[in-house]
Order: C-alpha cells, then structure tokens, then sequence
C-alpha cells in the first residue's frame, strides 16, 4: 500500500479526503441496494473499501498521523457499516416485508456490540482484538450475499450467529485479563507524570542552588582570608 500511498500523497490528496470518499461512496451503495440493485450494491461496497484501505498508508506517508485521524477512521467505519446494512434492511422491507428488515439490524447491533466491546476494552488499558466476525470478515460475508441474493438471508443469520459469538469471546477474554491485574488508570498515570515533573523540577532547583552556593563559597573563601589577614597585619605594632 505504500508506493499507492506515495502516489495519491504527491497528487495531493488527504487521509480524510480519502475517508470522506469512502463515506461517500456507502451512502451511495446504501441507495443502490436499498433500490434492489444488489450486484451493483457489490461493486459499490467494494469501492467504499478502497478508500478505507488507502487512508492509513496516505497519512503515513504524509506524517499526519493523529488520534484525530484515528477517531475520524473509527466513526466513519462504524457509519459505513450502519448505511450498508441499513441498505439491506430497506431492499429486505421492500421484498419480504415482515420481521426480514429485523435480521439486517440484529446484525448491526451485534457488529455494534463488538466494535465497543474492542473500544471500552482498549480504554481501559486490555486487548479485546480477534474473534470470528471481525469488519472484514463481515465485509466480504455482505458482498457475498449481495452477489448472491438467494443466500442473503442465510448470510444474515450466519453473520448474526457469528458476531455474537465473536462478542461473547471478547467479554471473556477482557474478564480473564481484568480478574488478573487492574490496569493503571488514566487518572493514575496523569497524576504520575505530574509528580514525576514536580520531583524533577524540585531536584534540578535543589541541584542549581547547592551548585551555586557552593561556586559561591569557593569563589568567596580565599576574598575573606586575605582581607582578614590584611587586617591581622594592619593592627600589628
């Protein structure tokens, strides 16, 4: 990804450029499925991740790579997601009706759930990465059931089966780090490093003032024992 990167970078174009497009690209996609297009939704989908793909290598190159950039990439995946499945949920309301529209929203909440799940977790200082059905799986199980519209709803209901799954794994995977050692808090660390730069500073006023009354003392000793022995002399007979 890096020569590409290198590439898009010399023709000026942005990380967040980049994001924006891919946003972009979903709502579209969204559209296009919710309209019953659903092999052109494939395309569409594929497009929108293209962007997602190249964000992260353009901001490397660049040297902008930030928190900022960070959040903006998580939000916008989490948007992207919400649109293609929101999509599908309306193609689904349109054919089937019923609780079918449902099935693409349980999926999204269980995606959802996983995507906290990591966030919280990593806050809190634990790794809650892997599992089953992470977004590029889930991904590419979308793509397929658009290309296939007869094994959309199955896809569904496998994805669904999966996610939770993956979420359940995470729960426990976080729980088995926190029952073995509490993390050190932010609050904790932040009150930390201003002791230490209190420490720090004390000791180097600490430091300079002892080396300057000592420069002092050296520079001042030999002054008093001439003047004192100046005077000595002087009241002599």
């Amino acid at each position: 990804m890096k020569p590409v990167g290198s590439a898009l970078h010399r023709a000026g174009v942005t990380a967040d450029q980049l994001t924006g497009a891919g946003l972009a690209m979903a709502g579209v996609a969204a559209v296009v499925i919710g309209s019953g297009h659903l092999r052109w939704g494939v395309v569409l989908l594929a497009l929108a991740a293209v962007p997602d793909l190249l964000d992260g290598a353009v901001a490397k190159v660049a040297g902008t790579s930030s928190p900022r950039g960070a959040f903006f990439d998580s939000v916008a995946d989490r948007v992207t997601d919400t649109l293609i499945l929101g999509g599908i949920a309306w193609h689904l309301a349109i054919t089937d009706g019923g609780l079918a529209p449902m099935l693409a929203f349980a999926v999204l909440g269980s995606s959802t759930l996983i995507s906290y799940e990591r966030a919280k977790a990593e806050a809190l200082g634990y790794a809650a990465k892997g599992g089953l059905m992470e977004r590029a799986e889930r991904i590419i199980a979308i793509g397929i059931g658009l290309a296939f519209p007869v094994l959309l709803q199955p896809i569904l209901w496998l994805m669904l089966a999966l996610t939770l799954f993956t979420a359940g794994q995470r729960f426990l995977k976080v729980w088995r780090q926190a029952s073995v050692a509490r993390p050190i808090e932010r609050s904790d660390t932040r009150a930390a490093v201003r002791f230490r730069a209190w420490r720090d500073a004390t000791a180097e006023r600490s430091t300079d003032w002892t080396s300057g009354a000592m420069w002092r003392a050296r520079r001042e000793g030999p002054r008093t024992g001439r003047s004192t022995h100046r005077r000595a002399g002087a009241r002599r007979p």
